[in-house]
C-alpha cells in the first residue's frame, strides 16, 4: 500500500499551483516546486510534510498575513481532502497573533479539510476566549463546525499538541460534549465519543457518572455512550461493564483453548480455538475478548487486547475460533520469543496458553 504521505505528488502539486495562479497570477511556480523539493522532503513523514508545504506558501504568497490569508480562503472552496490539512497549518503557522481573520480562515478551512490540529495553538494561547468559540460551535448548523467544536479540544487528540490543562480539568470541554450528545450526524458522534474515551484515561469516574446519566434516553447518545466507555470496557472496569449488563462471569468458563499453531513465524497467522461453558440455565450476555502478550525488544512482554465478540450465550457448549495476523505492520515491531494469549470473559481472565514466534526470515 502506498504510504499516505505520497499523496502529495508532483501532479498534486501542479494542479495545486494552477489553482493558486488563477487566483494570485505572480505566484512564482518554479521557486514553489523548488522550495517544496529539498534535500529533506524524502524523509518527511505525512505531518511534516503539511507543515513543509505550509512554511513554502508563506515564503511564496504574499508577505502579509491578510493578503496571503486572503488569496487561500477564495481557493479554499474548490481545495477539498485531506490533503489539504496545509490550509489550516498555515493559520496555525502564521495566524496566531491575529484571532479575528484566523478564526474565519479556520471555519472555512475546517469544511474543506478539517482545522482540529490548528485550534489548538489557539486554545493554548487563550483557552477562555476559544473554547467560547468552541461552545459556539457546537450549535453550528455545519457538522463539520460542530465536529471541530468537539474533535479540536480533544485532551489526547492523535498527531495534535497535547492539552495538559484539560487532562487535568476536563470542566471547560463538557458544555460542548452536551451539546452534541444528541447530534444527528455520526461523524459529530464519533468524535464526542473520542472525547470523552480521551478524558476517560485521566478521570474514568467523571465519564462513567456521564455515560449512566446519558445513557438509556436517546439512541444516538447511547452510541456516544458506547464508543466512549470502550477503553474502560477494554480494562475490565466493573462499572463500565454493569452499565452495558455484562455481570461478573460466574458460572462461566473456558475450557480446551488450544492454538493449532504454537510455533509459527513472522507474517503467519496465530489460529486458536476454546470452549465457552455455561453452567448457568439462563444465557449471559458475553463480552469476549483475547489478549496477546507480545514480546518486546528487551524481552519483557506488552499486552494488547481484541474483541472477539459480546452477545447472549445460551447454556451448554459454545465453540469460538479466530485467527489472529502476524503480518508485519507499520504499528508493530515482532520479536521472536514466547509470547502468550489468554481469553478475557467480561474483563476477567479466563484462560491462557503459550506459543512461540520466531523469526520469518529464512
Amino acid at each position: 500500500m502506498e504510504a499516505l504521505k505520497e499523496v502529495y505528488s508532483r501532479s498534486f502539486f501542479e494542479q495545486f499551483v494552477k489553482v493558486v495562479k488563477r487566483e494570485y497570477p505572480p505566484f512564482d511556480k518554479n521557486r514553489f516546486f523548488e522550495l517544496i523539493y529539498d534535500q529533506a522532503w524524502p524523509d518527511r513523514e505525512l505531518k511534516m510534510r503539511i507543515r513543509h508545504v505550509a512554511d513554502v506558501l508563506t515564503q511564496t504568497l504574499p508577505p502579509t498575513y491578510e493578503e496571503a490569508l486572503g488569496i487561500l480562503m477564495r481557493i479554499a472552496p474548490g481545495c477539498r481532502g485531506f490533503e489539504y490539512l496545509f490550509l489550516a497549518d498555515f493559520v496555525e503557522l502564521n495566524g496566531l497573533s491575529y484571532y479575528e481573520n484566523s478564526i474565519k480562515a479556520l471555519e472555512m478551512f475546517t469544511v474543506c479539510a478539517s482545522a482540529e490540529f490548528a485550534v489548538r495553538p489557539f486554545i493554548l494561547k487563550d483557552p477562555d476566549r476559544m473554547m467560547a468559540q468552541m461552545l459556539a460551535w457546537s450549535t453550528h448548523q455545519n457538522e463539520h463546525l460542530r465536529r471541530l467544536a468537539s474533535e479540536g479540544c480533544r485532551p489526547r487528540l492523535p498527531w495534535g499538541v497535547s492539552l495538559q490543562m484539560f487532562k487535568a480539568d476536563p470542566g471547560p470541554i463538557l458544555p460542548i460534549l452536551d451539546n452534541l450528545k444528541q447530534d444527528s450526524s455520526e461523524y459529530v458522534r464519533k468524535s464526542v465519543a473520542n472525547n470523552l474515551n480521551d478524558i476517560s484515561k485521566d478521570h474514568p469516574e467523571l465519564v462513567l457518572d456521564i455515560s449512566k446519566r446519558w445513557y438509556g434516553h436517546h439512541p444516538h447518545t447511547d452510541w456516544i455512550v458506547r464508543h466512549a466507555c470502550r477503553s474502560l470496557l477494554k480494562q475490565g472496569n466493573p462499572d463500565a461493564l454493569g452499565l452495558f449488563g455484562l455481570g461478573n462471569a460466574e458460572g462461566i468458563d473456558v475450557r480446551q483453548l488450544v492454538t493449532s499453531t504454537p510455533q509459527l513465524k513472522v507474517g503467519e497467522d496465530l489460529i486458536f480455538s476454546f470452549h465457552i461453558q455455561n453452567l448457568s440455565n439462563d444465557a449471559r450476555k458475553l463480552r469476549i475478548e483475547y489478549e496477546i502478550g507480545f514480546v518486546k525488544k528487551n524481552g519483557s512482554l506488552s499486552s494488547k487486547r481484541f474483541k472477539l465478540s459480546e452477545k447472549m450465550y445460551p447454556p451448554g457448549t459454545s465453540s469460538v475460533s479466530k485467527k489472529h495476523s502476524f503480518k508485519p505492520i507499520t504499528t508493530r515491531v515482532y520479536y521472536a520469543g514466547q509470547h502468550k494469549l489468554s481469553v478475557i470473559i467480561n474483563g476477567r481472565e479466563a484462560a491462557l496458553v503459550p506459543f512461540d514466534l520466531m523469526d520469518g526470515n529464512p
